[in-house]
């Protein structure tokens, strides 16, 4: 399965820094839950497990969606925009997608004139990840 992979690789246009912005979408209703990041590494380890990973930055690692939180992202399939830095990953989301506790990350809306928060929480963020103790 590495040569296919590699195929795809080549075809993505990862930035200077070697990432590529990625859309997490739920599958079958097109809800879109977050955005994220991608190295390589994180495209080959999400269509080699089929479940997605992304590139976390401020902790400078890899990070399964979910491997903390139990809030699991399986990958449906991948998507390249047409100019090929962007990716969208058409996903089975678990529970919620946001450290917050939402379903989305995209829970503030812009109206009247003010950020309106239109999703509240389905789960308290200490649940997702409880203190490490």
């Amino acid at each position: 399965m590495k040569e296919p992979i590699d195929r795809a690789l080549k075809e993505i246009k990862f930035g200077p820094d070697g990432l590529v912005p990625a859309i997490a979408q739920q599958h079958d209703t097109g809800e879109v839950l977050m955005m994220a990041w991608m190295n390589r590494e994180a495209v080959r380890a999400s269509l080699t497990e089929g479940r997605a990973c992304y590139w976390s930055r401020s902790r400078a690692t890899l990070w399964r969606k979910g491997e903390t939180s139990g809030q699991v992202q399986l990958l449906r399939e991948l998507r390249l925009d047409c100019d090929g830095d962007a990716v969208l990953l058409l996903v089975d989301q678990t529970g919620v997608a946001c450290h917050t506790g939402r379903r989305s990350c995209f829970f503030r809306a812009w109206r009247n004139d003010r950020w309106a928060i239109i999703a509240e929480p389905q789960i308290a963020p200490g649940a997702l990840y409880p203190e490490k103790g």
